[in-house]
Order: structure tokens, then C-alpha cells, then sequence
């Protein structure tokens, strides 16, 4: 009872009390799984679940599972140092016994060969096409076909805990009590919608605070792991990390308002010659406007005569459009990696050379999303103003 109130009342729960539940959770709900996986995002949460989780079988403080894959979810837009601590962190992962699987979504479904290549616009949000695209959908394919290997449900460590979302908290409210979870054991739940496998969230009780302790201090200690997850702490704002508290994400982002988490990580020192990145949010928000874009003619319609929804509407990029935009982004590129030669840090690949000449190749051939042609007239055009029954009202200029 005491644990519990120290989870949902005011009083701070320590790390060594947030490690004995998460201990109790995983001790609980693991032995009814042979295998585990964990969805590694490369961000706090999810990276103290796996660092943790890891120890505490290596340590043999919860029973070992006949195997434990980490599925490491790479969207190619990460911040750089984030990737390269996950880097850092695979190989002492893997020396560990642990097995790291990358999942990238397939070249054509990738951010920006998505753009560029396809002409598709970048997301909105009343079109946020990007997440489950780069992210949901490559992870559920990679652990299908875990599943399907191991023939047997399997049990999903994931990074959820309570206070990051109050969308989720309510969400968790909800469900805690399915599928036997008691609180304070974890977010256990074996009803997945597509099945795949049983989740638990073993750090659900734990406060962003236990995250920051964990990730700084202990993990660091070799009698924790001896963790290499400074360069995490750095990408999240180092020292001040607790207080900004800043969510990391895709870089530039066009669905934030600010790139926060980019400016935390150019104020510092080591990663100022990042600062060309700023440039990648304008040419998102550049992307968007007419100049660049297709729109529909109008007086399309259905299969029953009737006219379909969303008339004249913009759609894609144009294909000169796209090459201009592929070059600036690669001149970002190009600034950036020359700067981190001459210092000696890391180099960034915006644009892999595999994906550059995916992008080009997508272009030649012209393609365009589904339902497009390339022939519709650009969306800085003037464009007839219809009424409902198709007919002109009266020319407008967009």
C-alpha cells in the first residue's frame, strides 16, 4: 500500500522503490511469455526499458526469458545524437547477449523519398501520414514476423508511463484492471487489437524524475551497467533535461511549432555545427504552398454520376519542385558534414546515397501519388469556382 501511495500521492517514489516494481511487474507477467521484446525508440523511456531490463537479467534479478529481441525503430529523421547513442548502446546491448533488431520502413515509404520521390506534401495535422508510415506500420510487420517465428504470442516491453500524455493516462484508467493487472504491477494487457503479442509497460509507475536518476546517475554505475547514456541525457538538453523536459522527434518536425528539442541540442558546444537544420522547417512550410503543388481541375465524379467530395483540391509536388527541393536539402547536408570533417564530429545523412538515387530514379519515371498524373494544372493557377451541380460561378485566383 505503501508503494502506492508513494506512486499516486504527492510523496516522490525513489529509484530503488520505482526498480523493486518494476522487479515485481516484470517477475509477475514474464514468466508467462518464453520470449520478449521491447520496442527501443531510442528516446528516454523506452531506452531505460531496455538498459534496465537487460541488467536486471543479466543480473539475474528476474528470470531469464528463453530470448529477449530488442526492436529498434529507426525513422532515418532522428536527432544525431540520439542515433548515435543508440549506436553506442546496440554494441553494449549485443555484447550482453541481447539481440537488436533495426526496423526501417521500406526506401519508397521513407520520409523524405516519400516527398521527393512521390511528391506527396509534408504531413499536417489533417493529414499526419508520417507516423504510422516511418514507425507503426514497419514495427507491426517486423513483429508479425517475430511472432510467426516463434509460433507462440509473445510478450512487448514498452516505454508507456503515467504523466507523459493525460490522453493515455485516462486511456490506462480505463484498462489497467484487464487481462488480471493490478495497479503498481505494470500495464499488462493480453487483447491487443491485431494480436500480435501481450504488452506490459514496466516503468508505468516510474515519474520523469526516476527516468532522468536512472539515466544520468544510475545507469552509468557499474554496478547498474555501466551504460553509456550520456549522449542521450546531452540530445535531451544534458544537465537541465529534467527541468525542460523537451520531447525529441523527427528533425524539423512540420507538425511542431517550435523545434525545441533541435535547439536544445545546438546550444551545445559539441553540436553547434548542427545548426543548418534550422533550415529544413521552411522548406517544409515552402513545400506546401501553391507555386509548388498540382490541383485538380474539377468536375470529377463518381461512378454513379454524382460529383465526388473535395473538388479542385492541391495534391502533389510538382516534379521541378522536387528536384529543388532535393538539392537544398542535400546543400544542408553537405554544409553540415563538411563543418563535422573539419572538427571531427559526427557526419548526418539527411538523404542517404541509396535513397538519393531512389528519389531521382521516382522523378524520371514521373510518379505521382495514386489518382494523379502529372498533367493537372498547378495550384498557383486560376481556377473556376464551381456550385454544387459542377457548374462555374465565377473565376477565382488562388
Amino acid at each position: 500500500m505503501k508503494d502506492q501511495l508513494n506512486i499516486f500521492g504527492t510523496e516522490k517514489i525513489t529509484v530503488a522503490e520505482s526498480i523493486d516494481l518494476t522487479i515485481a511487474s516484470l517477475k509477475e507477467y514474464g514468466s508467462r511469455h518464453k520470449h520478449w521484446a521491447a520496442a527501443w525508440s531510442w528516446g528516454k523511456d523506452s531506452t531505460t526499458v531496455v538498459t534496465l531490463v537487460t541488467q536486471l537479467i543479466t543480473t539475474g534479478q528476474i528470470p531469464k526469458p528463453e530470448s529477449f529481441t530488442i526492436f529498434a525503430a529507426d525513422t532515418r529523421m532522428e536527432l544525431p545524437p540520439l542515433w548515435l547513442s543508440a549506436q553506442v548502446l546496440t554494441k553494449q546491448l549485443e555484447e550482453r547477449g541481447v539481440k537488436v533488431r533495426i526496423v526501417t520502413a521500406p526506401i519508397d515509404d521513407r520520409f523524405l523519398v516519400y516527398i521527393l520521390g512521390r511528391g506527396v506534401p509534408p504531413p499536417s495535422n489533417t493529414f499526419r501520414w508520417c507516423t504510422g508510415q516511418i514507425k507503426v506500420e514497419p514495427m507491426e510487420a517486423a513483429l508479425a514476423q517475430f511472432q510467426k517465428e516463434k509460433s507462440e504470442k509473445v510478450l512487448m516491453l514498452t516505454g508507456v508511463r503515467l504523466g507523459e500524455s493525460s490522453i493515455r493516462d485516462q486511456r490506462i484508467n480505463v484498462s489497467c484492471s484487464k487481462d488480471g493487472a493490478e495497479c503498481g504491477q505494470g500495464w499488462y494487457q493480453t487483447g491487443l487489437q491485431n494480436d500480435l503479442c501481450a504488452t506490459l509497460a514496466p516503468i508505468l509507475h516510474w515519474r520523469v524524475c526516476n527516468v532522468w536518476d536512472w539515466l544520468k546517475v544510475f545507469a552509468p554505475m557499474p554496478k547498474y551497467g555501466g551504460w553509456d547514456t550520456s549522449i542521450l541525457a546531452d540530445a535531451y538538453g544534458g544537465d537541465e533535461a529534467e527541468e525542460i523536459n523537451a520531447r525529441t522527434g523527427c528533425i524539423g518536425c512540420p507538425l511542431a511549432s517550435k523545434d525545441k528539442a533541435l535547439d536544445n541540442v545546438i546550444n551545445i558546444p559539441e553540436w553547434n555545427y548542427l545548426q543548418p537544420l534550422k533550415r529544413l522547417k521552411p522548406i517544409y512550410r515552402e513545400m506546401k504552398k501553391p507555386q509548388y503543388r498540382l490541383r485538380k481541375a474539377g468536375g470529377q465524379r463518381k461512378k454513379d454520376g454524382t460529383l465526388a467530395k473535395n473538388q479542385q483540391r492541391m495534391g502533389p509536388l510538382t516534379l521541378s519542385a522536387r528536384l529543388d527541393f532535393l538539392n537544398q536539402i542535400i546543400d544542408i547536408q553537405n554544409e553540415i558534414n563538411t563543418e563535422a570533417v573539419k572538427i571531427g564530429r559526427p557526419k548526418l545523412f539527411l538523404i542517404s546515397s541509396a535513397e538519393g538515387k531512389r528519389i531521382r530514379k521516382l522523378i524520371a519515371l514521373k510518379t505521382f501519388p495514386n489518382g494523379w498524373d502529372g498533367t493537372e494544372p498547378k495550384a498557383s493557377k486560376p481556377i473556376d469556382k464551381m456550385y454544387s451541380d459542377g457548374s462555374v460561378m465565377k473565376r477565382l485566383f488562388y
